[in-house]
């Protein structure tokens, strides 16, 4: 089975997601900016959100985490949560 490790942001708005990604594009740490700006229990950790398989996730992030290029950042991409920036970290 394949599985995905991430981390994300999660914020309210997609201005402010469009302004992180920039940060990060910029040379801004990711889990420094997930720590002071995610609503998502998992910025503590920067983001991180271990290791998952498909359909674990909304539909939106797994088409992210399944799909897109490792190692880039994604996003905005919208769910019921919000906007979020996603780095697909490793996929097997």
């Amino acid at each position: 089975m394949t599985t995905a490790t991430a981390r994300h942001i999660l914020v309210s708005t997609e201005d402010k997601c469009n302004e992180l990604k920039q940060q990060i594009s910029d040379g801004a740490d990711f889990a420094e900016l997930a720590k002071a700006h995610s609503s998502c229990p998992s910025g503590k950790s920067g983001g991180d959100l271990g290791s998952f398989g498909p359909g674990m996730m909304v539909a939106e992030f797994d088409k992210v985490c399944f799909n897109d290029e490792v190692g880039v950042v994604h996003g905005p991409v919208k769910t019921q949560f919000g906007y979020h920036l996603v780095e697909v970290t490793s996929r097997t």
